[in-house]
């Protein structure tokens, strides 16, 4: 899918969000990576074999507490 040079990450790869963009939607709330990834605004993905990652933001409460 990528013709990137170095290529982007695969889908399955764990760094799989620092492929480029291949659309980008914010009024909608989500982007297109290059490697086939649907990355939502709160963070869930959607992968392109069908599998969903759940949104994995960091808990403000918990950064906030240990400020």
């Amino acid at each position: 899918m990528c013709q990137h040079q170095p290529p982007c990450p695969s889908a399955h790869s764990a760094d799989r969000e620092s492929a480029r963009l291949a659309a980008h939607h914010p009024e909608q709330g989500w982007s297109l990576l290059c490697n086939g990834v649907v990355l939502f605004e709160d963070t869930g993905e959607l992968l392109p074999d069908g599998q969903i990652i759940a949104p994995h933001r960091p808990d403000v409460r918990r950064v906030a507490t240990a400020v």
